[in-house]
């Protein structure tokens, strides 16, 4: 069986790499093409000038959008508490930072600690 060629709306990473910023606005969804239009900041320009010449960065900007020059690289994004490191591939052009690293843990309940029900104050006697 052949291997699969990925493409993001009909067009290759190569094509996308090759496209202008403008270009590949035109083939994002809503949000992030507005997004683009609006500009990009000095600490977007900063991350995409950086990314250009390292393969790996720390950032606090989770509103970023990733790019196909992005992909192989890898980028710490900052949840709140730690910087969490995202191996950028194919699949995330057009997703942004922050929706690649969680800022909440997920829950996880243990049994009731002591004075947290009537029952536990009979017993601590």
């Amino acid at each position: 069986m052949a291997k699969k060629i990925w493409n993001y709306r009909g067009n290759t990473l190569e094509d996308l790499q090759k496209m202008s910023l403008s270009e590949l606005a035109e083939l994002l969804p809503s949000r992030q093409r507005r997004s683009i239009k609006r500009g990009l900041d000095d600490g977007k320009k900063k991350i995409i000038h950086k990314l250009q010449k390292v393969d790996t960065i720390e950032t606090h900007v989770r509103d970023m959008l990733v790019l196909p020059q992005f992909v192989g690289k890898t980028i710490k994004i900052h949840n709140g508490k730690e910087f969490v490191p995202v191996i950028i591939q194919e699949d995330m052009i057009g997703c942004f930072f922050g929706e690649l690293s969680q800022t909440r843990k997920r829950v996880q309940h243990n049994s009731p600690g002591v004075g947290a029900t009537k029952s536990s104050s009979a017993t601590a006697k």
